[in-house]
């Protein structure tokens, strides 16, 4: 941006929201244009409310102005779309749509709206990859009584996604794209019952739909996407093992490379996604991948470019978030570690946000509590010496879909749409510490809800826990183990001799010798 902008980043304490800085800023009277495709439902309310209680008022702009000034605008981008194999899902779209008819009559609907794209694709059981990252499609569905629908450009479903979709009993009906709205209007006459849309829908979306007919709460395919079935379940537990495998190659190359100072952060991610490209059912990255080292590592979303590329070197903590998609699960993972000798006040840092990471590992919860109720269990110890990190400490995945997966998660920050944690859910534990300009830790792992065995069940709620998917060792160096009780040093070395046990027979499976070495050293017992 040029001179002529302010930035202003939203989530800040000190950044005001739009419509607080709308009604600082227009004359009283003023009236807001919005797009409303581009706001989602409740959204539109709260900033509705804020705008009139400030004098002004907000209309909908159903033509997008920058569409109309946007005369070299690329195409929406159309990739071919596949099934994704029921040894996979778990599930057949038959049942899924099933399933979902019964959540219908639960609401009194007889018609469901879907405009999420990972709720789109994990119904269909189809995968694509019009969003970098995310094997998503531009999409819509709906879903009836009697009928299943799906809105898309024809030309990207390939022939075996065509033949996907007529599935035992249920033969999905394909529209073009551009005739979703269409369909709505001539369906309302036809529905019995109310149509469900999802409250984050668009605000153009909810209106096509009268209030007086409609179901706006969350959609329940985003809960049935996020309690994992058990093929799910054991395939992510699976590329779990797998990505953990290109992980280790990662940092025994890394360790050898850092002191000669020729690697960089661009260079190292990618040597990283080769790695990862060799394993299989790798279709791509779930992210764009964190490789940043020493003040680089303090900025929590960086992303390495030309301009900022560090070297790896002895010197500098190296803080490495990454994740891989695979037709079997998706993975997100973040390892600090340093490759010379570490200041004290690193390894007082590092071992603080280890023993947040064990805190939330290592909980038991009731089952349906909200995730939020856990957060301080990451930060106390941080919090004990006036240390904290700005970020959440844990958010949902997808089974070979959207890296970050809601409806539920674990922050300061409350999860309005939380239905509370329940068992199959799989979630990331990643507390951090962030000194600005000097350097960056996180530790992530990624854990599943399990039945947690409990000597009492308080009013036959039941009770959970976590158990870690993520088997990437610890760097052991960075640890005070002074600082460390003895339950969580019993936890560090049981979680580093399951590292050893499952990767390392992959490692050799492989004929990763050099890699399973590393593998032995940095999973050696503390004590």
């Amino acid at each position: 941006m040029d001179e002529n902008w302010t930035l202003m980043k939203q989530g800040l304490s000190k950044t005001p929201s739009e419509a607080k800085w709308l009604n600082k800023t227009l004359d009283v009277g003023s009236v807001v244009g919005v797009d409303p495709y581009l706001l989602e439902a409740e959204g539109w309310r709260d900033f509705a409310r804020e705008l009139h209680g400030g004098g002004h008022s907000i209309i909908p702009v159903p033509e997008n102005l920058i569409d109309l000034l946007w005369d070299d605008r690329p195409l929406r981008p159309a990739k071919p779309v596949v099934p994704l194999e029921i040894k996979y899902t778990g599930l057949s779209l038959t049942e899924k749509v099933k399933h979902l008819r019964e959540d219908l009559v639960e609401e009194n609907a007889s018609m469901i709206v879907i405009t999420a794209l990972d709720e789109v694709a994990y119904l269909y059981n189809l995968r694509g990859s019009d969003i970098a990252y995310n094997p998503v499609f531009f999409s819509y569905a709906s879903v009836t009584e009697n009928e299943a629908f799906i809105f898309i450009n024809e030309s990207q479903l390939t022939s075996a996604a065509r033949e996907a979709l007529q599935d035992e009993e249920i033969k999905v009906i394909i529209r073009p794209y551009e005739d979703f709205a269409k369909f709505i209007d001539d369906q309302l006459p036809l529905q019995a019952g109310k149509v469900w849309v999802s409250n984050h829908a668009s605000h153009a979306v909810t209106q096509m739909v009268p209030e007086e007919k409609r179901v706006l709460k969350v959609s329940p395919v985003a809960l049935k996407k996020a309690i994992k079935n058990c093929a799910e379940i054991k395939g992510m537990e699976l590329c779990h093992i797998r990505d953990a495998a290109a992980l280790c190659r990662y940092f025994s190359w890394l360790e050898k490379e850092a002191p000669k100072g020729t690697q960089t952060e661009i260079s190292g991610a990618d040597q990283l996604q080769k790695y990862r490209s060799e394993l299989d059912d790798f279709v791509g990255l779930s992210f764009s991948t964190i490789s940043s080292v020493g003040p680089n590592a303090s900025v929590i979303h960086y992303t390495p470019t030309p301009e900022t590329d560090r070297h790896i070197t002895t010197d500098e903590v190296y803080l490495c978030d990454s994740g891989g998609q695979y037709k079997d699960g998706t993975t997100d993972v973040t390892r600090t570690l340093h490759f010379g000798t570490p200041t004290k006040f690193m390894q007082e840092c590092y071992t603080r946000v280890l023993k947040g990471l064990i805190s939330v590992a290592t909980c038991t919860f009731p089952t349906k509590i909200k995730g939020n109720c856990l957060d301080s269990l990451a930060r106390k110890s941080l919090w004990d010496v006036g240390l904290d990190y700005g970020h959440g400490t844990g958010h949902g995945i997808g089974m070979y879909l959207n890296v970050h997966e809601g409806p539920m998660g674990i922050s300061w920050r409350s999860y309005p749409d939380d239905p509370g944690l329940q068992e199959g859910m799989f979630l990331s534990d990643e507390p951090g510490y962030y000194e600005d300009g000097k350097f960056g830790i996180r530790i992530e792992n990624i854990v599943r809800i399990v039945k947690a065995e409990t000597p009492h069940n308080h009013q036959d709620r039941g009770f959970l826990t976590f158990k870690t998917v993520t088997l990437v060792p610890i760097q052991t160096k960075l640890i005070y183990p002074s600082m460390m009780t003895a339950n969580e040093i019993e936890w560090l070395n049981s979680y580093h001799a399951e590292c050893r046990e499952k990767v390392g027979e992959l490692l050799l499976l492989q004929g990763h010798k050099e890699a399973y070495d590393w593998l032995v050293r940095e999973t050696v017992p503390i004590g």
